[in-house]
């Protein structure tokens, strides 16, 4: 079920990357960014050489919260939408389903965000223009860090996690939003979640990593794009939160596709790849 999700990605990406030499982005592979039992937690990071407008998008590299490794050199054309805007762009990996649960992999991408930012310098970006964005399970780890994140663990002995991991811009694509409608005691669960070890928590657990729960005022704009037709993320997680959103009066849009499903495709992928892209110059502009 893995696998047809990182094909979307790719092709939703691809939709309006426009064809372009390789040398004009600086590739920073296998940044490490923390370390979990003695293996190292990298990220993959992509900098324009020219025009770059020193803000940063972080890439949640998940679907079905499963966090895989590839070339970057094979990827980075997924991100030309955003380098070639200026956008320094991280693809961000976390501990994966099923050695490690939800709530692990969101701690692994708080820990991201304080990394960069700790390290704004040496990436030649700005620390308060960092923007999230991820699809599905990325999706929901990127709403995760719109609206349960925090200024920094002051009495934290890791001077990293002294760090803010709040974000300045989210979109997150077909997001799973209420975690406890997935759980495996839900008692309107989908047949199609059982796939998913990740998923394996009762609705109690489900709370703490739903980011339909932790929408406050303070959150930062965030971008929502479903698929009406989704028969595994419904409609209604991205309806929820938007009217969640609104209520508490964050600047927010849901961008809503008739005809698509559990991803884009065609003339969808094209339009909802610029929507991302605009949202990010909107809102990190310096």
């Amino acid at each position: 079920m893995r696998v047809p999700f990182q094909l979307c990605a790719a092709a939703l990406l691809i939709a309006m990357s426009p064809r372009g030499s390789a040398d004009d982005v600086i590739i920073s592979p296998d940044v490490v960014y923390g370390h979990k039992l003695g293996l190292a937690m990298t990220c993959d990071a992509f900098t324009p050489q020219e025009d770059a407008n020193g803000a940063a998008v972080l890439f949640m590299v998940s679907g079905g919260w499963y966090s895989g490794w590839s070339p970057p050199e094979q990827s980075q054309h997924m991100f030309r939408p955003l380098t070639d805007k200026g956008f320094t762009v991280f693809a961000v990996r976390h501990g994966s389903s099923p050695r490690f649960t939800i709530t692990e992999a969101v701690a692994d991408v708080r820990r991201s965000v304080r990394f960069i930012r700790a390290n704004a310098e040496r990436f030649k970006i700005d620390p308060d223009r960092i923007g999230v964005f991820g699809m599905s399970a990325g999706g929901h780890l990127s709403l995760m860090l719109g609206t349960a994140s925090d200024d920094g663990i002051a009495e934290s002995k890791d001077p990293i996690e002294h760090i803010s991991d709040r974000v300045n811009a989210v979109v997150a694509y077909v997001a799973p939003t209420d975690l406890r409608v997935m759980a495996k005691d839900a008692p309107d669960r989908l047949a199609a979640y059982g796939g998913f070890p990740a998923l394996e928590i009762d609705q109690q657990a489900a709370e703490v990593d739903s980011p339909l729960l932790h929408v406050s005022p303070d959150d930062p704009p965030t971008l929502l794009l479903a698929g009406v037709k989704d028969e595994l993320v419904p409609i209604f997680h991205s309806r929820n939160i938007q009217a969640a959103f609104q209520k508490a009066n964050v600047t927010s849009d849901l961008i809503e596709f008739e005809n698509a499903g559990h991803g884009f495709g065609g003339e969808d992928a094209r339009k909802a790849t610029e929507a991302m892209v605009d949202w990010f110059v909107t809102h990190l502009s310096k």
